[in-house]
């Protein structure tokens, strides 16, 4: 039967005797309660029609169990016809089935078996009644079709004990007339359409009342990239300890600031084309980029030393510091900034921070991208040393919610002493490397012309790892390109790192 004519029946019954309950009127029907219910709200939804008073009342319905007794027959029963007329031992009559043992009980208090404990063979199951009537069989049809005036309270009783019954919350619809009530109401239109004003028939029709607090669809935009997200919440972090974001505008930087004024050696192998990627146009920089007293400075003190420092006993050349690569880090930015902090008149003890994308020629895998953000932390005051490093790291990690950190000793050329910073990986189950760290070199400083009792700790770390780590990323490849998750993208708060107060 289709929607249309249970409405109909539904219209035709109230029309009829005034006003139906739901729950009865299905019965009568032998209707499924929740159609009669469709049915019903679909009428409402036309305007005043009808009238509809949500109601709700406890009734007796049948468990599993009783629904099966309804089918096949009680317990009780089922024994008893199992039983052959010429008795069957005790022992088998737990193999009749999974319910024989209260099938048993059930039948011997009724006095339909007795048991014959002096028989050949053992203790005997006997018929003692002829024939018998499956009352508990009958009742629960009656239960089943809400017939329950003849059923005695105690037998209800007893079949809620047997878990054969049980209550449950009916809740169902009294449906009177409406103030428009008719037995074939007009379907309200939701939508004036074009159509309806070119022809007029606009005026005929009956419209839905519109519901102006009505949500509407979310409109699409923008989101953020997890990377983005968690970079955010760096960012903050930073802020919230006092430093100052540096520019890092420039993903093209010269040979100078990237490696030589960090110290590091001409013929190091980061210098290698297998780790940098070197341009092809400008090939070099110009030199106004980089001050010429400040070149000869470095230069002195990569071939012969200073300050006790004895240098790198080589030929320092120009051109190798002129040419062009994309960054490698951003510790080349933090070396523009110290050297600008150190030409003021006075020494401010200084915080800088940045945030941005570095490039190295790595072989891709679940850890390692060619291009990817680097994170970097520099403080710069009088007399600073290894502890104060660690106890920023501790401070600043745990602002990011990483509190399981392991350090190790490492070489770094504009660094002493280095360490390397490591962080537990939930997902990886490992310790995965999250940083380098260290104290940088006075034959990096004393040439920009900072104070010798000024020392400058940094640190660096990727952003990606971070951010694979609180997002339960194992492979880097599905954080950045294709295969970006965008239900992780659409659906996750703005950040996942959890802040420590």
């Amino acid at each position: 039967m289709g929607t249309q004519s249970l409405e109909r029946l539904v219209l035709e019954g109230v029309e009829e005797r005034g006003s139906i309950e739901t729950f009865e009127f299905a019965k009568e029907l032998g209707k499924d309660h929740q159609s009669i219910v469709g049915s019903v709200k679909s009428i409402h939804a036309l305007g005043d029609v009808i009238n509809v008073e949500q109601r709700q009342a406890e009734g007796w319905v049948l468990t599993d169990e009783g629904s099966e007794v309804v089918e096949k027959g009680s317990h009780e029963f089922l024994v008893f016809k199992a039983v052959p007329p010429e008795g069957l031992p005790q022992a088998e009559v737990k193999k009749l089935g999974p319910h024989a043992n209260v099938g048993f009980s059930k039948a011997m208090s009724a006095g339909w078996l007795l048991l014959n404990k002096n028989a050949e063979g053992g203790p005997r199951v006997m018929r003692k009644a002829e024939d018998v009537k499956d009352d508990v069989q009958l009742a629960l049809i009656k239960i089943r079709d809400q017939q329950l005036s003849d059923i005695p309270d105690a037998k209800m009783k007893e079949f809620k004990k047997r878990k054969l019954i049980k209550t449950q919350v009916i809740k169902s619809f009294y449906v009177t007339k409406g103030t428009e009530f008719t037995i074939s109401p007009t379907k309200l239109e939701a939508d004036l359409t074009a159509d309806m004003l070119a022809s007029g028939s606009w005026k005929e029709k009956q419209f839905k009342p519109y519901n102006f607090d009505a949500q509407g669809i979310i409109p699409t935009s923008g989101h953020l990239h997890p990377l983005m997200k968690v970079r955010a919440q760096f960012r903050q972090i930073f802020l919230e300890m006092g430093f100052t974001e540096m520019p890092t505008n420039n993903f093209v930087e010269s040979s100078f600031w990237n490696f030589d004024s960090l110290f590091q050696p001409q013929q190091h192998p980061a210098r290698d084309a297998h780790d940098t990627f070197f341009m092809a146009e400008p090939k070099y920089a110009k030199l106004k980029e980089m001050p010429e007293s400040y070149i000869e400075k470095v230069k002195i003190m990569h071939e012969s030393g200073g300050h006790g420092s004895q240098g790198y006993k080589y030929e320092w050349k120009l051109e190798e510091a002129k040419k062009n690569i994309l960054r490698t880090h951003t510790t080349a930015v933090s070396a523009r900034m110290l050297y600008k902090l150190a030409q003021k008149e006075k020494f401010t003890p200084a915080k800088y921070f940045s945030i941005d994308r570095v490039f190295r020629n790595e072989t891709l895998d679940a850890t390692h991208l060619a291009e990817f953000h680097q994170i970097e932390g520099v403080v710069a005051d009088y007399n600073l040393t290894l502890g104060d490093l660690i106890g920023v790291l501790y401070e600043f990690f745990k602002k990011l919610g990483i509190t399981k950190l392991r350090f190790k000793p490492a070489y770094n050329p504009y660094t002493e002493p280095s360490m390397e910073v490591f962080s537990y990986h939930e997902g990886l189950k490992k310790w995965v490397e999250v940083g380098n760290s260290g104290v940088f070199r006075p034959e990096m400083l004393l040439p920009m012309g900072l104070p010798k009792d000024v020392s400058v700790i940094a640190w660096g770390l990727s952003l990606e790892r971070p951010t694979m780590i609180k997002y339960k990323i194992s492979n880097i490849r599905d954080l950045i390109g294709h295969k970006v998750d965008l239900e992780l993208v659409h659906k996750n708060p703005i950040c996942l790192l959890e802040k420590s107060n």
